[in-house]
């Protein structure tokens, strides 16, 4: 099992674009019992991922109970960086 920042980041290379709701329940099964996957934890990962150059902002939205959604995606250098050092 790989670090649960890896399996963050290496998420984004599989889907077309994710919020930190979608990182939680795509890996629930595999890190349910991780105290890191807690939406604030899981941001945090996000955040860092971007500020790091591999994730890039496409969009936000308000949820239903009026929660800001902001998605995230791999460019292609990004998710190439991902994939070069996350098998």
């Amino acid at each position: 099992m790989r670090p649960l920042n890896f399996a963050i980041l290496k998420y984004f290379t599989t889907v077309k674009e994710a919020c930190a709701d979608d990182v939680i329940e795509a890996l629930r099964g595999e890190y349910g019992d991780f105290k890191a996957l807690k939406k604030p934890a899981v941001v945090e990962a996000i955040m860092t991922g971007e500020a790091n150059g591999l994730l890039e902002e496409t969009r936000y939205e308000l949820d239903s109970k009026g929660e800001l959604k902001v998605y995230y995606r791999a460019h292609k250098e990004g998710a190439d960086t991902i994939n070069t050092y996350i098998k």
